[in-house]
């Protein structure tokens, strides 16, 4: 069987890690699996570079921003992907996150009237006007306009929502999809969108729970430079400026604890653009930067007492499922599919979205239990018994052969 992926990143940000883990996981299996991305991070032989027309593109996108503004139209190197030879060598397409920037949406009719096709949602884009996440906006259930996030990711100029909603309904009347995602709760949104008339299945993402498993916490701390004694809180995100991803609420939360809590806290970051939060924190920082090593990562997850992590919305964050996998506890917002992956009072705290006193509140009273053993023990199960990578690929390898064979 031989599976390729389209993605935007072949192991950029939580889209592509977890599409990079599949396919590793898929080619373990003895599948034959392939990554055609629109952008290379690590190079490999079995990682392509989306290809693209880039001076008529790059005309048509100037014209597209400063009259129609609908997103990734201009993008015409997509209708030629069934022309492409690693399209042609596959048995069957799974595409992840169409937007960023290399994919045309236009193009799905045409690209999946051939060959069967899995879409794995990571976001909501594919279900709205535009925007990867509608916080409480629910218009895309009936057609988008007059969005009233017209900046959040990816933004649009113009509110040309209902046109890019429209344009979505045209497409999929005209694709072969199966849809796949990683929470009960994107996989019920996808059910009453214009996705709806499509198979829609959750599949939970997998990790290697070899490499993320629980260390030695004070050995972890030891090799990061962090005190031995003490406490640690780390905040980890792909960009810890994302504004979805919650930055802003660290100062006020640490200024909300008590003098008796913080005079022997360190607060760990890793993620990019860090620099300028660690400067305003006035309790010592560990700033890891961005982290591309899974191993490093497992050492600061085990490192910690607590993983904070204040997003606003999110599907299946990884931070989480690795943090759950390496034995430590996280306090959260309960938004998106976040609730899916916490039990209350035992791997963490789900603190009331928008909230920052309950959730200064929850990282206050998990810091001051005085043992903090059970609580990791049970993070560790819950990631064994739902976290495998081998059987979400296993999962995939059934789904991929019962499209074959239809």
């Amino acid at each position: 069987m031989k599976v390729l992926h389209l993605n935007q990143s072949d192991q950029g940000g939580g889209a592509g890690i977890t599409a990079y883990r599949l396919h590793r996981a898929l080619q373990s299996q003895g599948l034959e699996s392939h990554l055609l991305v629109g952008k290379v991070v690590a190079p490999e032989r079995d990682v392509t570079v989306f290809p693209r027309w880039p001076w008529i593109e790059s005309h048509l996108s100037r014209l597209n921003r400063n009259t129609i503004s609908l997103n990734y139209v201009e993008l015409l190197s997509s209708f030629a992907l069934p022309r492409h030879p690693r399209y042609q060598w596959a048995d069957v397409l799974n595409f992840h996150n169409l937007h960023t920037g290399y994919f045309n949406y236009l193009a799905l009719p045409k690209i999946t009237r051939h060959k069967p096709a899995v879409w794995t949602l990571h976001d909501m884009w594919g279900l709205t006007g535009h925007c990867a996440y509608s916080y409480d906006c629910d218009r895309w259930l009936r057609g988008c306009g007059r969005c009233p996030y017209p900046q959040e990711y990816p933004p649009i100029r113009f509110d040309s929502s209902a046109w890019e909603w429209r344009l979505k309904q045209w497409v999929y009347g005209r694709s072969r999809l199966t849809i796949v995602a990683h929470s009960q709760w994107l996989v019920d949104l996808a059910k009453r969108s214009l996705l709806g008339r499509f198979p829609v299945q959750m599949i939970r993402a997998g990790l290697d729970l070899n490499q993320f498993q629980p260390h030695d916490p004070a050995t972890c701390r030891r090799l990061l430079g962090l005190p031995v004694e003490g406490r640690v809180l780390l905040f980890g995100v792909d960009s810890l400026v994302e504004r979805r991803k919650g930055g802003d609420f660290i100062l006020p939360l640490l200024q909300r604890l008590p003098p008796s809590l913080t005079r022997d806290l360190t607060l760990l970051m890793f993620g990019s653009q860090g620099s300028r939060l660690a400067e305003k924190v006035d309790i010592p920082v560990v700033n890891l930067g961005y982290i591309h090593s899974d191993h490093l990562k497992a050492i600061a997850y085990a490192a910690a007492d607590l993983v904070l992590f204040p997003t606003r919305a999110d599907n299946a964050p990884l931070v989480i499922q690795e943090s759950l996998a390496c034995g430590t506890p996280v306090i959260t917002f309960g938004v998106g599919g976040v609730p899916e992956f916490i039990e209350p009072g035992v791997t963490g705290y789900l603190a009331e979205p928008e909230n920052g006193e309950d959730l200064a509140w929850g990282v206050q009273s998990w810091l001051e239990k005085t043992d903090l053993a059970p609580h990791r023990a049970r993070c560790r199960q819950v990631a064994e018994a739902e976290y495998s990578l081998t059987a979400q690929a296993q999962q995939y390898q059934r789904l991929y052969a019962q499209l074959i064979n239809h």
